[in-house]
């Protein structure tokens, strides 16, 4: 019987980099690498000749210098003598603000607006049919310019909540004693940290953990062994070791906004600037319809019989969605989710657009303008919001994976 062997294999030569299947995807790779990099590297050249030949150089030596200019809403001490580093980490710090805000405002009314969207209410289904075509299909710039138009010429003037009639008596005109939508913007309750927040910060992150926890631990029980578990201590986790934290130590308190003060303003408490309302409003509804879909999409994935499974084991129509449905829509709709959440994030750049002063508004406006950096202000914008990306990215890739179908 003749055995039937491999034919000896022969040495290496250069013709299987193109010749050999084996190798010639990374030739080609190699290739477009050194090619990019001969690209890249001739560019640069390029620049540095052209700066020189202008009598300039890149530097940042301008960060250390006085910004002269002021910022309407500010997280940190600024003023207009601080650096333009100083006025760049504001700018930076109010992006994230907007963007957390907007990325948690519209996820919320998203997840709303994409399950009403197929209620069997026909009311209802078609009214979240409007909003979701009506602000998918026109640009995010317009919206911000609409609802900034709208924010702007709303709210009272700051003196209608210190007179009456004419009078200087104050009156107590805020809403629950604590709130007020005005002309300036909106005022709420301040938080004054004083010793020991920090504790107070630690019980108020070791509670969502615990009960983020129990919540596992309730669902988990449910899947093994069928018995409900109470969702009642979840709230008690949550609450009771900030609480807790609070009485013992005092750390936190609240300053209100004071009627009292003149017949001009509101004093104390915190305002927040309608640029900020505005852009806030603006980002949530037009990503929630983006989102809506999204949601809607995966829900649409689940196969019916899981609900007609789940229905007649006797669950009722809100566990079914919490505990049945939601659950597996979250392997599709995460996915999209990611790419909303940085779309928000890259259209908060459209700030400049309600006079909110952003990264892009500071560091690629005015400063640019001051100083005339043009390509060292883009660079680091450039920077940051590739750097925010990437982190956005990462923590939701994390949160897909626990989500994702886990294969035996």
């Amino acid at each position: 019987m003749t055995a039937i062997t491999d034919p000896p294999a022969d040495g290496f030569k250069l013709s299987m980099l193109i010749n050999d299947t084996r190798y010639r995807g990374l030739t080609f790779q190699f290739v477009a690498l050194i090619l990019l990099i001969v690209m890249m590297a001739f560019l640069g050249m390029n620049l540095v000749r052209n700066l020189a030949a202008a009598g300039l150089n890149i530097s940042y030596g301008f960060l250390g210098e006085p910004a002269g200019y002021d910022i309407n809403q500010t997280l940190i001490d600024y003023t207009s003598q601080s650096t333009h580093l100083r006025a760049a980490m504001v700018g930076l710090l109010n992006t994230l603000l907007v963007a957390f805000m907007a990325c948690i405002t519209a996820t919320i009314l998203g997840v709303i607006a994409g399950v009403l969207r197929l209620s069997p209410n026909w009311l209802v289904r078609k009214l979240m049919s409007v909003y979701v075509e009506a602000f998918r299909n026109v640009p995010v710039l317009i919206w911000i310019l609409i609802i900034g138009t709208i924010v702007t010429i709303s709210g009272a003037n700051p003196r209608d909540f210190l007179t009456r009639g004419g009078s200087v008596e104050p009156q107590s005109e805020l809403f629950l004693g604590m709130f007020a939508f005005t002309n300036r913007g909106f005022y709420s309750p301040a938080l004054d940290l004083g010793p020991g927040w920090i504790v107070v910060l630690i019980a108020l992150i070791a509670g969502i953990v615990g009960a983020v926890a129990w919540r596992w631990h309730v669902r988990r029980t449910l899947y093994n062994s069928g018995r409900l578990l109470p969702s009642w201590p979840t709230w008690v986790i949550l609450i009771a070791p900030v609480v807790l934290a609070q009485l013992v130590l005092g750390a936190i308190s609240l300053s209100l906004p004071d009627v009292e003060s003149n017949n001009f303003n509101i004093q104390g408490g915190i305002l927040i600037g309608k640029p900020l309302i505005a852009l806030w409003l603006a980002l949530s509804v037009y990503t929630g319809a983006f989102i809506a879909e999204n949601v809607r999409a995966g829900i649409l994935a689940v196969s019916k019989g899981q609900t007609e499974a789940a229905a007649s084991l006797g669950l009722r129509p809100k566990r079914i969605m919490n505990l049945v449905v939601l659950p597996q829509a979250l392997r599709v709709i995460i996915p999209p989710l990611i790419s909303q959440f940085l779309n928000i994030t890259k259209n908060s750049s459209l700030a400049i657009a309600v006079g909110y002063a952003d990264i892009t508004a500071t560091l690629g406006g005015i400063t640019l303008n001051q100083t005339g950096r043009a390509i060292e202000t883009v660079l680091l914008l450039m920077l940051f919001y590739l750097i925010i990306s990437l982190l956005i990215s990462a923590v939701m890739n994390v949160y897909n994976a626990t989500v994702a179908l886990k294969e035996r």
